[in-house]
Order: structure tokens, then C-alpha cells, then sequence
């Protein structure tokens, strides 16, 4: 399979299901328990019809989208994704690399494998830092301040992983970082070689965000220790708005769901929240953020910018988020089977795509600026 045809989500997902031992695919394309929320992100889209119109005059389109202060070339940005360069040798790389081409925000993870400052290199485009509350408020302060330093733009807090999730796949599999395969995890890798000689011939997997806490040789403590031992499950509301005064900046909450709770980001400050459920990764059974979308959106959407992530895999999804006041679109895995089936190239292809299918759908719903798309554009089943 070519990566010339590769012409959508499905597409990308079925290559790098070529290309990547079984435990790393399925590390991506696994969810929680028996992965409903997972289903029902994309599911979510077609309980909603869009209503276009003609004769508007579309030959000039501006996808343009100011969000948390910056401005976007298109209403999608690369969300922060961990353990990237496992599934590429390029990972993060080669995202910021085709982020920056398509004028769009991409995000670093606590768990990236690519510094915040080689990253912030790359791109001059807007960067956001995604980390994790830990029970040092020392370090949370630390790191922090290194963003600061490098001038990452915008800070956002993951606030629905204070455990990780039931991902069973990992568990049948032995999947873990660093690795400790079972004997059918060993067999998946043996039948990739492909991957092993990419991933060997590399530079040696780290996580230079936390490479003074997470030690991936000696196995001083693996991904699964770092969220039970060093992530605070008492976090409260309080120590995030000391985070939002010491940051001073866009900041922004990743894994509101609730109306409750996005109010209570306003009130501390916030600039902006992504309602999400971690693509199904944690609490199976949790709402569709796109479900969700409207009654938040007219809770607080005019006071703080409403993103959205989950199960977006076409064009046509992110206009009916923007059409029901999401501000931008996150996607994830979107740009992650792209970029294990071919690196960068893969994920520009897959922004390309993503671009054309949006420009394409404004137009024949009539539509020459994001602003215009209303909820008039929708019917819901």
C-alpha cells in the first residue's frame, strides 16, 4: 500500500496497520474497556444533517480561526500526543514540521518524545504545552516556567487523567513503556521488521520532558507507575487557578465535559477549554464531546473560546462542530496513523486532505468564512 492511496482516516489507519507491530497499532486505535465512547465520537457526527445553500458567491473561502489568541490558517490544530516517535522515528518532528506548512497550532506532550525546545525550533507556528498535575507542585511550577522560557504560547492541563484507563488492548498484548511484551507481543513485533529496523537505527526512545523522573533504559519507573505515583489525584479547583495566575497567559483545560465545570473554568480565568474524553481512553461510557458541544457552547461560549476533540475524521465533522460554536477542532489519531504509515509526508497528506474536504464543504454549503457557519446549517435526527 502507497501513500498515494491513502484517501482518507480509514485509509491511513489501514496502512500503519501494515506498517506497526500489533501492540504499538493497537496502543493508538485502543480505547477503555469495551470502547463504546470510542465508537460513538465518530458516531456522534451522523445524528447531525447539514442544510447547505447555493448561489452565495463561494469562489473565494477563509478558514482562518483566532483561538486563545492565536490565529489558526484552518479551524483543526494537531492536538498533543504522547509516545510519538514509538510509532515514527520522526514524531514530533514531523508534525510540527507539517503543522508549521499549514499555518495550524500543534501540541507537546508531557509524555512527547521531542523537547519543547527543539520543537519550539521547528515551528515558529503557535505551540501548546499539554502536561499532567503532579504531586510536586514543584515540579508543575518547573515545567511551567520552561515553557515560558522558550515561548510556547499556550498552556493546557489534562484534567480527566488522574488515573489512566482500562486500555485492554495494552493488557493483552503486555504493552508497556518501557516495553515488557508478552510471548504474543514478541511475536507481533518479530512479524514488523520493517519497524524494528526503523526504530533501532534511530536515535534512542526518550521523554525529554521527563527524563529526570522517567528513566525509559534503567526502567526507574514505567508509563503506568507515572500516572499512579506521580500524578495527584487531589487536585482541585483551587490549585488550578494558581496554575491559571502563575502561567499568565492562554490557558487552556483539556477534558471538560460538564456545563458545571466549564463554568468554573471561566471563573478561575481560563481562556479556553477542549471538551473531550480522551478519545474513549479513560472513562468508557462518558458523552460524545461533539454531543455535548451545544450546551456548553451556550453556557459559556461567549466567554471563553469552546474547542472540541474526538472522532473527527473528516472535513464535514469539523464543519458541524464549528457550525454548533466549537471556536477549533483537535484531532489526534487523525494525524497519527498518517504519521506512522509515513512520517512527515504522511502527516501533511493527511492536513492536505483535511484542508481540501473543509474548503470543499464550505463552499457547497455556501459558506466564504467560518463565521457564517451557524446552527441554521443543521438538523438533528
Amino acid at each position: 500500500m502507497r501513500l498515494q492511496d491513502c484517501h482518507n482516516f480509514s485509509d491511513f489507519r489501514r496502512m500503519a496497520q501494515r506498517r506497526l507491530p500489533g501492540p504499538i497499532f493497537n496502543y493508538i486505535d485502543g480505547a477503555a474497556d469495551d470502547e463504546v465512547t470510542y465508537r460513538r465520537n465518530t458516531e456522534s457526527f451522523e445524528t447531525c444533517d447539514l442544510i447547505p445553500n447555493v448561489l452565495r458567491g463561494v469562489s473565494e473561502i477563509d478558514m482562518s480561526v483566532t483561538v486563545m489568541g492565536q490565529k489558526l490558517a484552518m479551524p483543526v490544530y494537531c492536538s498533543p500526543t504522547a509516545l510519538q516517535r514509538l510509532f515514527h522515528h520522526q514524531g514530533e518532528r514531523a508534525v510540527a514540521k507539517a503543522a508549521a506548512k499549514y499555518g495550524t497550532m500543534f501540541g507537546v506532550s508531557s509524555l512527547g518524545t521531542v523537547s519543547l525546545e527543539e520543537a519550539r525550533k521547528i515551528s515558529s507556528g503557535p505551540q501548546v504545552y499539554q502536561f499532567y498535575f503532579h504531586r510536586d507542585r514543584g515540579l508543575n511550577r518547573a515545567m511551567m516556567q520552561r515553557a515560558k522560557d522558550i515561548g510556547v504560547e499556550v498552556m493546557m492541563l489534562t484534567v480527566d487523567s488522574i488515573t489512566g484507563g482500562n486500555r485492554e488492548r495494552d493488557k493483552r498484548t503486555g504493552f508497556a513503556i518501557p516495553f515488557k511484551l508478552n510471548l504474543a507481543g514478541m511475536l507481533q513485533f518479530a512479524l514488523k521488521p520493517g519497524w524494528a529496523l526503523n526504530y533501532f537505527t534511530h536515535e534512542g526512545f526518550k521523554l525529554p520532558q521527563l527524563d529526570e523522573h522517567v528513566d525509559m533504559g534503567g526502567g526507574t519507573m514505567s508509563i503506568s507507575r507515572y500516572f499512579t505515583e506521580m500524578l495527584d489525584p487531589s487536585m482541585t479547583w483551587d490549585d488550578v487557578a494558581e496554575m491559571v495566575r502563575l502561567w499568565s497567559g492562554p490557558f487552556c483545560l483539556k477534558g471538560i465535559m460538564s456545563v458545571e465545570d466549564a463554568k468554573r473554568a471561566v471563573e478561575i480565568g481560563c481562556s479556553g477549554i477542549v471538551l473531550s474524553n480522551h478519545g474513549g481512553r479513560q472513562l468508557d461510557g462518558s458523552r460524545a464531546a461533539f454531543d455535548q458541544l451545544a450546551e456548553i457552547v451556550d453556557a459559556v461560549g461567549d466567554r471563553i473560546d469552546v474547542i472540541m476533540d474526538g472522532g473527527v475524521q473528516r472535513g464535514t465533522h469539523v464543519l458541524k462542530a464549528l457550525s454548533l460554536g466549537a471556536k477549533a477542532v483537535g484531532v489526534g489519531r487523525y494525524y497519527l496513523f498518517p504519521l506512522a504509515a509515513a512520517g512527515q509526508a504522511g502527516v501533511e497528506r493527511a492536513l492536505e486532505q483535511m484542508r481540501v474536504e473543509i474548503e470543499r464543504g464550505m463552499k457547497l454549503m455556501g459558506c466564504t468564512s467560518i463565521e457564517q457557519l451557524t446552527r441554521e446549517n443543521l438538523r438533528f435526527r
